[in-house]
């Protein structure tokens, strides 16, 4: 599991705009991570929920998080040392595809998101991502993201 400042090796963004708290399970094309909705979060409308935008970043900076751990393995398996590890790779939304808010988090909650890497061409891949508060789904995404 990586979290805390360690994330900041997966991703680029820094805060106040940080939407990942743990990066957890990971395989070649899918990771897990989670993010607690708190008062700070920029994201925070004033009834006290997050936002659909602030779930759509979360699952991008999700895709981005398995793209910078992707990264950091490849770096370490040829060898180099973590201060010779490359930045975590910059991703752009090119495109929501599709995009279900089933209901916006509350404060307090921690989301649990999924996400899974698809097809890739050049440096555009597509991606999926599920959002779940326990065992509830509340957001599912499919998108296209570009690598820089």
């Amino acid at each position: 599991m990586i979290k805390g400042e360690d994330i900041k090796r997966l991703i680029p963004q820094r805060e106040p705009f940080i939407m990942v708290d743990e990066f957890e399970e990971c395989d070649d094309n899918s990771a897990g991570t989670t993010l607690k909705v708190c008062p700070d979060n920029y994201f925070i409308l004033p009834d006290g929920t997050m936002a659909e935008t602030g779930l759509i970043e979360h699952l991008a900076q999700s895709c981005s998080a398995l793209s910078g751990y992707k990264a950091l393995m490849e770096a370490s398996s040829s060898g180099k040392h973590q201060e010779e590890a490359p930045l975590p790779p910059v991703g752009l939304i090119g495109e929501v595809k599709q995009f279900d808010c089933h209901r916006r988090p509350r404060l307090g909650e921690k989301l649990k998101s999924n996400v899974t890497f698809g097809f890739s061409f050049g440096n555009v891949t597509l991606a999926t991502g599920q959002t779940f508060v326990d065992d509830e789904l509340i957001a599912d995404i499919q998108l296209k993201i570009f690598m820089q």
